[in-house]
């Protein structure tokens, strides 16, 4: 059980770290572009960017860290949800910093991020 859990929160920390590294290079990449683009052209965005990052994470994590059964499905719901509200802190916190903030720095965008990349992992890891 500990085992479970465990592996359910490296699941978490690489879908967070991930996020993170993300936000860290869109950060970077603002400056040249000063038109926001409209939500939901951003909200598909971020599901394909995260369904292109669930695919390349396969690559050096072929198989699932958590067992199957119903702590995957819970990993499932949870682990999005809990990367959704980490980016909203990070949001927060850079707006209270007067830092630029981006729309993953949003708990939505964060979530659908997190989302089809551990929808991507939960389909096709081994």
């Amino acid at each position: 059980m500990f085992e479970a859990l465990l592996e359910g929160l490296v699941e978490l920390l690489i879908q967070v770290v991930v996020q993170v590294l993300i936000e860290c290079g869109l950060h970077a990449l603002k400056e040249p572009f000063h038109a926001e683009p409209r939500p939901w052209i951003a909200a598909i965005g971020y599901v394909l960017i995260g369904t292109a990052v669930g695919g390349l994470s396969l690559l050096p994590l072929p198989r699932h860290l958590v067992p199957a059964g119903p702590l995957r499905v819970l990993n499932l719901v949870t682990s999005p949800i809990a990367a959704g509200v980490f980016m909203a802190i990070v949001g927060y916190w850079r707006a209270r910093r007067g830092d630029a903030v981006f729309q993953i720095d949003r708990f939505l965008y964060g979530f659908l991020f997190a989302a089809a990349v551990a929808l991507v992992r939960f389909r096709f890891g081994g």
